[in-house]
């Protein structure tokens, strides 16, 4: 199993984030993740880090696909792939109601049917290939050519059945977020590797994202964490997959203790079927200090 690292770019400057970006690196993290929030773009954000670095793999997990068409999101995806070298993973996810309608004024009316015409037409954008589009939600008529771009690797955020076996037919698998072993096991795993093998294509890849946080003092993390991301549990398909895993909010997915109770924490995401553990440090400055070493010695035992 690989181990990405989250990195929480909110009031950092772009040469504090490339400075982060490099230490992964030289530790020997295999992929850094950025989130689409909103301050930095992300996909921006990851051009201006990658020259801190050299070989280290860059994604973004998740971009929204409602407020950017296929056209404009393969154009700004295959841009920074030409500048960071061919090291680029694009996540695209449809977001919230809250964000999407709250914020944009944008219909998320049928986002499974939604997310599946736009997959349609980006992944063969993404290839450089012409596309003549027209479903019953979006049309993509166009090209996009940037010499010396490999296609990056495309994966979907997918939580619910339907958008698991959008991920697994037209994707290289999924990002979770607020999902413990046990469902990764029980329900994401089995059911994106249906869809997949129904399609012909290779196993998914699931990455499996978590808060983390090195503490001697759980439950006061766990407060921190439900400060700050609780209200997360009140939007609808991270509430559908909460409930699944039967975890009253955010703050009871998180994996916190010493090192070893981490470690083997990590160690049942790879047993349950993630391909990679993607680990997000949270709780105080001093926790998450701890945490990024103890990713950084992590990564190092894995090579």
């Amino acid at each position: 199993m690989r181990l990405g690292l989250w990195i929480d770019e909110e009031n950092l400057r772009i040469d504090q984030v490339g400075a982060a970006a490099k230490a992964a690196e030289e530790h020997g993290i295999d992929r850094i993740w950025f989130s689409q929030r909103l301050g930095w773009d992300a996909l921006t954000l990851i051009a201006g880090a990658a020259p801190f670095t050299s070989t280290i793999q860059f994604a973004v997990g998740i971009v929204p696909v409602y407020p950017r068409h296929p056209l404009a999101l393969a154009a700004q995806a295959l841009s920074v792939q030409a500048v960071i070298g061919n090291r680029l993973t694009l996540g695209v996810g449809s977001s919230h109601p809250q964000i999407i309608e709250g914020m944009f004024g944008l219909s998320m009316e049928q986002p499974a049917r939604f997310m599946r015409e736009y997959v349609e037409a980006l992944g063969p954008l993404l290839s450089g290939e012409p596309v003549a589009y027209e479903g019953e939600k979006l049309t993509a008529r166009g090209q996009i050519e940037i010499l010396g771009t490999e296609p990056p690797e495309l994966i979907l955020a997918a939580l619910g059945p339907r958008m698991l076996r959008i991920a697994g037919e037209l994707t290289a698998g999924t990002t979770t977020s607020w999902v413990g072993p046990e469902v990764i096991e029980s329900f994401i795993r089995p059911t994106i590797d249906q869809a997949a093998t129904a399609a012909g294509r290779p196993r998914p890849q699931i990455i499996a994202g978590a808060c983390v946080a090195l503490t001697d003092d759980p439950n006061a993390t766990r407060e921190w964490i439900r400060a700050r991301f609780g209200p997360a549990g009140d939007m609808p398909s991270y509430r559908a997959v909460l409930d699944r895993g039967g975890k009253a909010g955010p703050e009871d997915t998180a994996v916190l203790g010493d090192e070893s109770a981490v470690a083997k924490e990590i160690e049942r995401f790879a047993e349950a079927g993630a391909t990679e553990f993607l680990l997000c440090p949270v709780g105080t400055d001093e926790e998450r200090e701890r945490t990024i070493r103890f990713a950084h010695d992590y990564a190092r035992g894995l090579k």
